[in-house]
């Protein structure tokens, strides 16, 4: 947003080039940054510019596109706006506008598109990385390999189905055994995305919850984290009654750390038992759970990070010294003592849930439309289905389909392409 160095004023669409050639008086060679003075219709001077044309369909979004790089002050680029408004058929475009008609001319897909809004709202470092191989077209790559795969043996089905006299084309019950083994291996593949953490881990951040029993050092420890008074701090017991949370990055991985009421089995206060409630059902929906407590009663979680806290206070303490050693670090959030060494024991437990370099994560809506198609891709070898060649091929279809959603790309005319370009049907 102005005022900055450049501003990029984008126009797209049939008009685009009217546009140039009515602020700068020409349309310049394509693909090719010109200088210009750009002036409005009654000849009043807009800015000295840089003026670029990108005639379609090999643009961003498939249309006609010239792009002006104007001096940044607000006043320059309210006044080219102004211009381009009072040009015939140019209007302002809506949020997304460009993206939606990038999408709807074939340059991009659905999963690119979601990429590129994650990758606009990236915060982390691992936001970026994802969302990044997202919108470079990761996912869309891999549905691409599993659609051929499926058109692949779509075509061989419908070749038999309906092809079947003719003397280049394989018959007999061979096809519906190498069916449902592509299917099966295809399915298998599917599985493999699905087990990978899903992309709501790295977009909404891990969620890590302190907990244990009253006056553990749970809100000192939160305070110390964030760097700023978040929670209260006290003595009195019960004083932390309901969850609270916050947005923290911890080697460029978003997290959401989380201070909970004491735990513990008795309370004369009603308000207080709600927030130890509160504080259970956190622990049991937290993916890191950092246990202040005694080490024998840490929840059952399968990432816990036991911690002595309050070193300062229980140094000499046999017994206290005794439950340390049992615990994976000690801390004192008050002097400072075991803060790194706890910042790295959250970020590499954190790094074991997000997916590996190189690996995708897939949204929620993804996620659903891939284990549609799984599902349709499983049948069992010794079903009354498994040998109807009809029923295979429906499978396939609607697995097809779903695959489809993903991307938003692909269908019946790729199945057609695929089987009379691989079969001399018709000869």
């Amino acid at each position: 947003m102005p005022p900055a160095a450049i501003a990029v004023v984008r126009v797209s669409g049939p008009q685009a080039g009217a546009a140039l050639q009515a602020l700068a008086g020409r349309v310049p060679a394509a693909r090719r940054a010109t200088l210009a003075d750009l002036k409005t219709i009654d000849g009043e001077p807009l800015d000295r510019a840089l003026i670029l044309w990108f005639p379609g369909p090999a643009t961003a979004t498939g249309e006609d596109l010239a792009e002006l790089h104007l001096h940044g002050g607000r006043a320059v680029v309210a006044a080219v706006e102004a211009a381009l408004g009072a040009l015939p058929e140019l209007r302002r475009a809506e949020a997304g506008e460009f993206t939606r008609r990038a999408f709807q001319n074939g340059r991009i897909d659905l999963a690119e598109a979601e990429g590129l809004a994650d990758l606009l709202a990236a915060e982390t470092e691992s936001q970026r990385v994802q969302a990044l191989g997202m919108a470079s077209g990761h996912v869309s790559r891999a549905v691409e390999g599993w659609q051929e795969r499926l058109l692949t043996l779509m075509a061989g089905a419908e070749a038999e189905l309906n092809f079947a006299d003719e003397d280049d084309v394989e018959v007999g019950e061979g096809v519906a055994q190498r069916l449902i083994a592509g299917m099966a291996a295809l399915a298998d593949e599917l599985g493999q995305w699905l087990a990978r953490p899903g992309a709501e881990v790295i977009a909404d951040g891990l969620s890590v919850v302190i907990a244990g029993p009253p006056n553990a050092g749970k809100s000192t420890l939160i305070n110390a984290l964030v760097q700023r008074e978040l929670a209260i701090v006290s003595p009195v017991a019960g004083t932390t009654r309901d969850v609270i949370e916050t947005p923290l990055a911890l080697g460029g991985i978003a997290m959401r750390f989380s201070d909970t009421a004491g735990l513990r089995g008795e309370s004369a206060d009603a308000i207080e038992m709600i927030g130890i409630d509160r504080a259970k059902a956190a622990v049991e929906a937290a993916d890191i759970l950092l246990w202040l407590g005694a080490p024998r009663d840490v929840p059952n979680h399968p990432r816990a990070i036991l911690i002595a806290a309050q070193a300062d206070r229980w140094r000499g303490d046999a017994a206290a010294e005794a439950d340390a050693a049992r615990c994976d670090l000690t801390l004192s959030a008050a002097t400072g003592e075991g803060m790194d060494r706890l910042h790295r024991m959250i970020v590499e437990m954190a790094r074991t849930l997000l997916p590996r370099e190189g690996e995708a994560a897939l949204r929620q809506r993804q996620r659903a439309a891939l284990a549609d198609a799984k599902q349709w891709l499983e049948v069992e070898p010794r079903s009354r289905e498994a040998s109807d060649l009809i029923l295979l091929a429906e499978r396939l279809r609607l697995a097809s389909g779903a695959l489809d959603r993903i991307t938003g790309r692909a269908g019946v005319e790729d199945m057609l392409d695929t089987l009379f370009g691989r079969f001399c049907i018709g000869k």
